[in-house]
């Protein structure tokens, strides 16, 4: 089962570290679209994701046209903005899930280009969003709980 985070722009590095944590240990990869609002020696970073780096499938991109000139796939992109919910989607092997940067979401012409594609997380109205690792979290185990939890069997 082939899981894929994609990271457009994050800015915080904990955030980040926690994400690289739960890729690690679910067997997603992770693939960071830059610029990023930190640089991946951040002591921070490196402490979220603690010692789990050396099982960690990690990807860096120099932007939006970077990623899909060398990525193909299945794309799913997180937004509040989105109609449907992320358990509405059956998802396929080799999934990328994106999100977008803490403080802003992912660029409004990529949600609006791909809006078919485009799921949320439901949450009580007039609440900004979930924390992003705890998004990418949910996202991740949804995909798994759907395909029966394959990594128990690894």
């Amino acid at each position: 089962m082939e899981i894929n985070i994609v990271l457009v722009n994050p800015q915080i590095p904990q955030n980040t570290g926690n994400i690289a944590r739960t890729c690690s240990v679910t067997g997603a990869a992770l693939h960071l679209v830059k610029p990023m609002g930190f640089d991946v020696t951040d002591k921070h970073l490196k402490r979220s994701g603690l010692d789990y780096w050396h099982a960690l499938d990690i990807s860096y991109y120099d932007g939006l046209s970077d990623f899909f000139s060398r990525v193909a796939g299945n794309f799913y992109f997180f937004s509040t903005k989105a109609a449907k919910a992320y358990t509405d989607v059956k998802y396929p092997n080799n999934s990328y899930i994106f999100f977008g940067r803490e403080d802003k979401g992912l660029p409004e012409e990529l949600i609006f280009e791909n809006f078919d594609r485009c799921v949320r997380i439901p949450m009580r109205q007039h609440m900004r969003s979930l924390n992003l690792s705890n998004a990418a979290a949910i996202a991740v185990y949804e995909i798994l709980r759907q395909h029966g939890f394959p990594m128990n069997s690894q």
